[in-house]
């Protein structure tokens, strides 16, 4: 269909996406960056979506029951930013729409959902908004059977791109939606057939409708400029039990001389060309004018939903005043006050009975208080439910026939299950957990480094965490993950010494609000090293003194997880030589950090010799051994410098060196 076709066919509908187009067009000129074709080429299907089906209320961009809008295919950031601003969001002005892409605005290169209360999802690494919208739906089919409809019933819709359809993660994405049967999830491809090298044949042939359809999606094929096409194909998606796919054909850049092209996925500049494609339009308003009746429009059906607004709050507070409550609780993702209590008194029993087990069992034992007492928790694993620990009784499965359950088999998907978890904790009135092996943290890494960008609580267990998990080998064995997860800005990584301490790193990860968790366990068993009941968090401190010297400290040995332990016998040796050795537990460095320097001054004071203990590369170390009052020439490490082998845990640490003895060899060594 032509322009002019387009313009006369439908006038209304064709100014009202039109102004999205020239919002775009003078955006990215102004900013003389940006990504104009996307936006110019799916203007029609966001201008029917928003005018005709969203449930959005512009002036309360975040109540709890409306629509979900993901723009997987993020770098097209200014058509989300337009419909923000055409509809009359409070936070997205004219002047953000101008300031696109500078320092300080809220209309950032790619959408930050943390910028405005409209943006969902912070999207840009392609194919991560399409994998956490399976969050989003599954977050929505749980609560709704939590809550029911009244209060819970609402469509997750998302824009992707080829970008995001040949990214793995999508296939990852959208067979666990078809498994799950997610049938509030509608996903518009935008089918341009052009990505930043050329035409996307020169890389891709796959039939992307086949393969939705072989995943068990419900899949339309639609002219993505006809709006009564786009109308029908999305009410035809509501309609039907399965997620939905809607391939739209479209033209990327439409209207402008890089039409069709590669240089029309990018930053649209030229003047002139500029010019021509607003006149192609009919467009006769200046840069970033749009005239009243169409900006009107917009603002109207930026209303339309208010009525429905209107009418949920007061379904909700109908509601008993417990519902009500437990509602708010959940959605503000506020635990219960039993929390404490239950972390205490798993505590004071650990301590006296004095357990030997793997941390992956002890937080096995954890969950199996806490998830009884916190119903939006949703746990899960990649396929490996019996090695992660990650299931208990209580929880039930989460399938089709029982949406109650809490317990996703997510298969061998960690690229997918990780970002599912984020979009069900960016969704909210959910905390998810899910688990796989340590070193499959390189399989889950782009989702764990969204968590933390987007300051959500998502909670990753990673189990199997050293050489300790012993004849799998180097390719399960990691090494260096430990430090590759502490590099990541507002991301919290625990590594418990026993069950006292991964109790406690739980009940921290339970309840940040801002920051994701990464809990680092054994397959080995550990014994107690914590006998002494404390009440207090000992973890919220980041680390603290284990045990102190007896007569003149002259060493101070660091460790996490499972070399505490080793530590520990490593002070015996050393103290029965007359050598006076305090132990400091590291369970999180992140939040020894931010303990004030006093604090840090007194479990790590200057003059002992300090030697650290962990079965993972030193990197990072040098923070703890070095500074903080320690010197270089007075410090050590005993760890690993290179991969692992495969062999039985024991027999590996003595490979290695990682002992007790080496440990106690290495401080007699720098005295």
């Amino acid at each position: 269909m032509d322009i002019e076709t387009l313009r006369t066919r439908n006038p209304d509908h064709w100014m009202a996406a039109a102004a999205i187009r020239t919002l775009t067009l003078d955006a990215v000129a102004a900013a003389n960056s940006g990504h104009s074709g996307m936006p110019m080429g799916m203007a029609d299907v966001a201008t029917v979506l928003y005018s005709k089906h969203l449930k959005y209320d512009a002036s309360a961009p975040d109540w709890p029951d409306r629509d979900r809008f993901i723009l997987s295919a993020g770098h097209g950031s200014m058509l989300i930013y337009s419909l923000l601003y055409l509809t009359g969001d409070p936070e997205i002005t004219l002047d953000e729409i101008k300031n696109f892409r500078q320092l300080g605005s809220r209309t950032a290169g790619h959408p930050e959902n943390f910028l405005a209360r409209g943006i969902e999802t912070t999207t840009g690494p392609l194919g991560q908004g399409l994998a956490m919208s399976v969050g989003f739906a599954i977050a929505e089919e749980s609560l709704r059977a939590r809550f029911g409809k009244k209060l819970v019933d609402h469509n997750t819709y998302v824009i992707a791109g080829d970008g995001c359809l040949m990214e793995g993660v999508s296939q990852e994405a959208i067979t666990l939606a078809g498994r799950q049967q997610l049938g509030k999830l509608v996903v518009f491809w935008d089918n341009n057939q052009i990505t930043i090298d050329g035409k996307v044949d020169i890389a891709d042939r796959t039939d992307q409708p086949k393969r939705f359809e072989a995943a068990g999606w419900h899949v339309q094929e639609i002219d993505g400029h006809d709006p009564e096409a786009i109308d029908a194909a999305i009410a035809a998606a509501k309609a039907d039990p399965r997620p939905s796919m809607i391939a739209c054909a479209t033209h990327i850049a439409l209207g402008h001389a890089a039409q069709d092209t590669s240089k029309g996925h990018g930053a649209l500049t030229d003047g002139q060309q500029l010019i021509d494609a607003k006149e192609l339009y009919g467009w006769t308003s200046g840069p970033f004018e749009v005239p009243d009746d169409v900006k009107s429009a917009w603002e109207g059906w930026g209303k339309r939903g208010a009525g429905e607004h209107s009418a949920w709050q007061e379904r909700l507070s109908a509601a008993s005043a417990s519902r009500q409550a437990e509602f708010r609780r959940t959605l503000e993702g506020s635990t219960p006050k039993k929390l404490s209590a239950t972390i205490k008194a798993l505590k004071k029993q650990t301590s006296e009975s004095a357990p030997k087990v793997a941390t992956r069992k002890a937080s096995e034992n954890v969950l199996e208080v806490l998830n009884p007492i916190l119903p939006e928790t949703i746990g899960g694993s990649a396929d490996l439910t019996g090695s992660n620990n990650t299931k208990t009784p209580d929880l039930g499965v989460f399938d089709i026939e029982d949406r109650k359950g809490r317990y996703v088999y997510y298969g061998i998907r960690e690229h997918g299950m990780a970002a599912a978890m984020n979009g069900m904790a960016l969704h909210g009135g959910i905390r998810p957990y899910g688990g796989t092996f340590m070193c499959f943290t390189d399989y889950a890494r782009p989702a764990m480094r969204l968590a933390a960008l987007q300051k959500v609580p998502t909670v990753f267990v990673m189990t199997h965490d050293s050489i300790g998990l012993g004849e799998d080998g180097p390719t399960h064995q990691p090494v260096e993950h430990l430090a590759i997860s502490r590099a990541t800005p507002n991301t919290l990584v625990f590594r418990p010494a026993d069950t006292i301490e991964t109790a406690e790193a739980w009940e921290l990860a339970l309840t940040q609000s801002s920051r994701p968790s990464v809990l680092s366990l054994t397959r080995q068993g550990l014994p107690t090293v914590r006998t002494d009941h404390k009440t207090r968090n000992l973890t919220a401190q980041g680390a603290y003194v284990l045990a102190e010297a007896e007569g003149k400290r002259q060493a101070i040995l660091l460790a996490t997880g499972s070399e505490v332990s080793l530590a520990l016998s490593a002070r015996e040796m050393l103290q029965a030589e007359g050598i006076g050795t305090r132990v400091v537990s590291m369970p999180c460095w992140e939040l020894f950090e931010e303990q004030d320097e006093a604090y840090r001054k007194r479990v790590l004071p200057g003059g002992p010799v300090r030697v650290a203990v962990e079965a993972a590369a030193r990197m990072g170390w040098d923070r703890w051994l070095c500074g903080e009052r320690g010197r270089a020439q007075k410090s050590g490490f005993v760890g690993m410098e290179g991969f692992g082998a495969s062999a039985p845990a024991e027999v590996l640490f003595e490979h290695f060196g990682i002992t007790a003895e080496a440990v106690a060899g290495r401080v007699k060594a720098l005295l």
